[in-house]
């Protein structure tokens, strides 16, 4: 058995304010899943095309407190057990999932569903801060297709958000994970840094503040299309290139994750990184 996997996230929203974003149907459905029921302390289940094997209810409630969920979910035929805790910390709300059975080997090779569990529950908790602050969401993702495409708008200018991109300082910043980047078609595209990884991504189509496209290799590649929008930026995510037998759903959520994060890195004043450390 694997370690869990622990992921915090901070919110201004008050603690009981956190919770019943967790245990309302209604919010449930608008930052989580398409269908929910949810009746404490009977049950807690969510499911729809943004959830894994999300074809029914695979969710059974195992104990509810005033500030912690903790259920079991039956995913590629093991019984998972997650919990869903909300505290105070440093002052602040924190909401912490603890989710069994994530292997990242299976987030590498795509030989479990297991493996998008890591950035499934970044993008749900990035989405449930968004709803807690009343900000427009970010695009969930969909399990029953190979179309992995996505739109939002951001309010800064073209050629702030697309040096965002290109930038190793911003990148690393918003992504909330050390990236090195040369800038330049054929330039390497390194997560973890240019020395330490040997088989870097390569940037294959680059326009200066229109578009951006990296190759990750068997992962396929994603492109980031830039255009103006009244003012604002509207940038297109597409992930394209893969094997349609195994669509590349773990990483294609870290990067919906990452566009989430990025919006806020451009328009919240003093922006901080909603993943705290575990």
């Amino acid at each position: 058995m694997t370690e869990p996997l622990i992921i915090s996230v901070r919110t201004s929203a008050s603690p009981s304010a956190a919770f019943a974003a967790l245990t309302d149907p209604q919010a449930v459905t608008t930052w989580l899943a398409e269908k929910a029921d949810i009746d404490l302390p009977r049950s807690y289940a969510f499911w729809g095309p943004s959830i894994p094997e999300g074809d029914g209810p695979h969710q059974d409630l195992i104990s509810a407190t005033d500030s912690t969920l903790h259920f079991r979910w039956l995913l590629d035929g093991e019984q998972t057990s997650t919990e869903i805790a909300v505290g105070v910390e440093d002052a602040e709300t924190r909401v912490t999932v603890t989710q069994s059975h994530f292997d990242f080997n299976d987030m590498i090779t795509g030989a479990s569903i297991r493996g998008v569990l890591q950035s499934f529950w970044a993008l749900s908790l990035a989405n449930l801060v968004d709803y807690l602050d009343g900000r427009p969401l970010t695009t969930r993702g969909d399990f029953t297709t190979s179309d992995l495409t996505a739109e939002v708008d951001i309010d800064a200018p073209t050629a702030q958000v697309y040096d965002s991109l290109i930038s190793s300082r911003k990148v690393s910043e918003w992504f909330g994970y050390p990236v090195e980047i040369e800038p330049h078609i054929e330039g390497r595209f390194a997560m973890g840094g240019i020395d330490n990884n040997p088989h870097p991504a390569i940037i294959v189509d680059l326009v200066p503040e229109r578009r951006v496209s990296v190759n990750w290799g068997p992962g396929g590649i994603s492109t980031w299309e830039l255009a103006d929008s009244d003012g604002k930026t509207r940038l297109t995510l597409v992930s394209s290139g893969f094997g349609q037998d195994n669509p590349p759903y773990a990483a294609w959520l870290g990067l919906l994750a990452g566009l989430a994060e990025l919006r806020r890195y451009h328009e919240i004043p003093d922006w901080e990184p909603i993943t705290v450390a575990a």
